[in-house]
């Protein structure tokens, strides 16, 4: 952490900006911390900025985190089996969709010609 008066800053808020990317810069009023510099590399690390600060995602990790210290919800190491499971149920849901449409396709052809 760099540690920059506000008048050099002021003077060269590009560079700031620079190593701000890098580390974030403390600036100082007369010797003493008035405020903080926080640079973005990438667009990625702005995204990650505003959800770790927006206070709906705080509240929505915090409720979950509640609920599972309750006792609800589902271990990471479970989600993969409920995945295959539910891959497993869509695809015969879509084998008897595809049964079924093509029988009604038949009967409709043959009862109209």
């Amino acid at each position: 952490m760099k540690s920059v008066a506000l008048s050099e800053v002021k003077d060269d808020l590009s560079r700031y900006l620079r190593m701000a990317a890098e580390e974030e810069v403390i600036i100082t009023r007369h010797g003493k911390a008035a405020g903080i510099l926080i640079g973005f590399a990438s667009e990625d690390d702005w995204f990650d900025y505003r959800l770790e600060n927006d206070p709906r995602f705080t509240r929505r990790i915090e409720a979950a985190r509640a609920s599972l210290r309750a006792g609800r919800g589902i271990r990471f190491e479970d989600l993969e089996e409920l995945d295959h499971e539910g891959s497993n149920q869509r695809a015969a849901t879509a084998a008897r969709y595809g049964r079924a449409r093509s029988k009604r396709a038949g009967s409709v052809r043959r009862g109209h010609r």
